[in-house]
């Protein structure tokens, strides 16, 4: 079995540096959810330094909020934003040169995209326009307005709780963030048994996201699993 391990990095979190070794695949911010211009091209240095797979992880104008805030746009500007946004770190690599190979919408905007046509048909222009894959929930109308236009990859997490019809629990939530590096594993075990994923997420901003990418990563290695990129 092969499997990526990814992360969302870039947003100035501070842990890049400790994570990048254990993932094969980073979302980097595109600077406007998080992250300054100088968070950003030192995670892209890394991933470069450590062979990790760059995608794009564009999201909300809304530092404020961490780009976790709904907020109502419309499908034009939703494309248009999010293609501004890949076309940035782009730009951003090409200094260092790495690659941008895939888009991994942030927060808010990639919760939008799992359940409305008008969030994912504009994410989904926005990576075809750029030529890229798109990581997204297995289920989503994300994974639906992809079919025949790109490659979606389909996305489990290793640190956040699930409802019953498969959607992450709501962070504002009590129980939605998974707290040890023990039911993390147990978790990713359980979707690489009963689900269909390519690859696994831990965020970047988890106050243990090491120790939960290195717990990861390790059973993953004992029960045999090929880590490595998707792309």
């Amino acid at each position: 079995m092969i499997l990526d391990l990814n992360c969302d990095l870039g947003e100035g979190i501070g842990a890049d540096a400790e994570v990048i070794p254990l993932i094969t695949s980073a979302n980097v911010s595109c600077g406007w959810h998080a992250g300054t211009p100088e968070d950003i091209l030192n995670t892209l240095k890394l991933c470069r330094q450590h062979n990790v797979v760059v995608g794009a992880h564009p999201g909300h104008a809304d530092r404020e909020h961490f780009g976790r805030r709904e907020l109502l746009i419309p499908s034009r500007d939703v494309l248009e934003q999010t293609f501004e946004q890949i076309q940035q770190l782009r730009v951003w690599g090409k200094l260092l040169g790495v690659e941008v190979r895939y888009v991994k919408p942030h927060g808010a905007l990639y919760h939008q995209a799992h359940g409305d046509d008008q969030y994912a048909e504009a994410v989904i222009c926005a990576a075809a326009m750029a030529g890229l894959p798109v990581v997204g929930m297995p289920g989503s109308r994300l994974q639906e307005r992809a079919k025949g236009r790109v490659r979606f990859v389909a996305e489990g997490f290793a640190d956040r709780r699930y409802l019953p019809d498969g959607r992450l629990v709501p962070r504002g939530q009590p129980g939605a963030s998974i707290e040890t590096p023990e039911e993390a594993v147990s978790q990713v075990l359980n979707l690489l048994t009963h689900g269909v994923i390519d690859t696994v997420c831990v965020h970047g901003d988890h106050p243990q996201a090491v120790e939960f990418a290195r717990a990861v990563r390790t059973e993953l290695v004992r029960q045999n699993v090929e880590l490595k990129s998707f792309v």
